[in-house]
């Protein structure tokens, strides 16, 4: 039997659901498969992530991604030129060490990323089979879903300061059932601020984006919608926020928050407020600014064994800010974001360390998604618990849960469900 190898590789220009352009990318094998994968962005971006290379100039405001896409044509393919695509490893370190730069700034992590991704697309379409049996085995687990229904800071023009309100199904006998939970909350939720006088337009991740007055009133509303679509919050329907407090933290280690200065122990103590207030909370991502790793660390210390805690910005989907995030006893779950650290195998490596560590893991797209399902099949093939991946509108984010609910009908009775705990403890 003649060896597949990598033919050609090439990338284009396309545009994510913010108007904004994107790589995408083909791995084209010598027996004539296709894999393709286009790259998304995020918006909240932590300083450690690897660097989103763009053109600069005039030219469609400087965000084209013409270099990386030269990249990819040039140096990336002729580098990979006869490469063997089932080593997805040995790829992406013949474009890092290619590459050679620390955060991947010579070529783009959004160039590597897409060559990475359309790697394993072209590898299991080879293989014929599917890229979560490709990646994940037989072994397979469908994530517990977190679903931003209320969007804020830098993913909406409203006066709410943390920037997204989440919503995932506690209690759900089937992935299908869960999400079906969820979409009645949105639909109650937008029926409910319409009836309140708020605008529903949506934000970057298809949560609405009203003018609320506050974070808690965001969570207010949240409650209100379980209970109006006839869930119990806590256990049937869990509530989740990420503060991304590095979008309202200060120079001088304080915080402006919601009109006023408040230091880090009195955000401690803002969010200990809504612990008590809210029994219906599960989980919490950044609390604290991405500098701030002793608060972080203290906060973690003090009461991650009544909710998941999440590190995002302070890690970057980077295995070795990991360690030290582990060393110092900060969070106990991380956020994984394949373009935070722009390979595949990379991205692996990171949840090998948390899960080895006790740590549990939550996969999340980007506010500047496409309508590539990677990250669905991905999710499920890394046995990552959770996905957060918007609210269930808009394509992009439709994208991934439709691909999740194909997935569980493929696996028939194979399907495990991921379940987060009623009764968190992560002690």
């Amino acid at each position: 039997m003649t060896k597949v190898t990598i033919e050609n590789v090439k990338a284009r220009e396309v545009f994510d659901s913010r108007g904004n352009p994107t790589v995408e990318a083909d791995v084209i094998l010598s027996n004539g498969v296709l894999g393709r994968a286009s790259v998304p962005s995020g918006k909240s971006t932590g300083d450690n992530e690897a660097v989103e290379l763009r053109d600069g100039g005039d030219r469609l405001g400087g965000k084209g991604v013409l270099k990386a896409v030269n990249n990819v044509n040039t140096l990336i393919n002729d580098k990979l030129k006869g490469a063997d695509p089932f080593n997805q490893a040995h790829i992406d370190q013949m474009m890092i060490d290619l590459d050679g730069t620390p955060n991947k700034a010579k070529l783009g992590a959004n160039a590597i990323l897409g060559v990475s991704i359309a790697t394993v697309r072209a590898a299991a379409n080879a293989e014929g089979i599917p890229v979560y049996r490709y990646l994940g085995g037989v072994d397979l687990e469908l994530p517990q879903t977190f679903h931003n229904v209320i969007n804020g800071g830098e993913h909406a023009d409203n006066g709410i300061d943390m920037q997204e309100f989440l919503i995932t199904p506690i209690k759900r006998t089937t992935f299908r059932d869960g999400f079906e939970k969820i979409v009645n909350v949105y639909h109650q939720l937008k029926k409910n601020l319409e009836k309140e006088g708020y605008q529903t337009g949506l934000g970057d991740e298809g949560g609405f984006a009203p003018d609320l007055p506050s974070s808690e009133a965001a969570i207010d509303e949240l409650n209100r919608a379980i209970k109006d679509a006839g869930y119990v919050p806590g256990e049937e329907i869990g509530i989740a926020f990420d503060a991304a407090a590095s979008s309202f933290a200060q120079d001088d280690g304080s915080y402006l928050f919601e009109g006023k200065k408040r230091s880090a122990e009195e955000m401690g103590t803002y969010y200990e407020g809504l612990l008590d207030k809210y029994p219906a909370i599960v989980s919490m991502e950044d609390p604290f600014g991405e500098n701030d790793w002793d608060n972080f660390a203290k906060f973690t210390q003090k009461n991650g064994n009544r909710v998941q805690i999440i590190t995002d910005d302070n890690v970057c989907t980077n295995p070795a800010l990991f360690r030290k995030a582990i060393k110092k006893g900060m969070a106990n779950s991380f956020l994984i974001k394949l373009n935070q650290i722009g390979t595949v195998s990379e991205t692996m490596e990171a949840i090998r360390v948390a899960r080895k560590n006790g740590y549990t893991t939550m996969m999340s797209h980007r506010s500047g998604e496409t309508e590539d399902s990677f990250l669905a099949d991905f999710t499920v093939a890394m046995h990552a618990e959770q996905l957060k991946s918007g609210a269930p509108a808009r394509g992009e984010r439709l994208a991934k849960y439709n691909q999740l609910l194909r997935i569980e009908e493929e696996l028939g009775k194979e399907s495990n469900l991921a379940h987060f705990p009623n009764d968190v403890d992560f002690d």
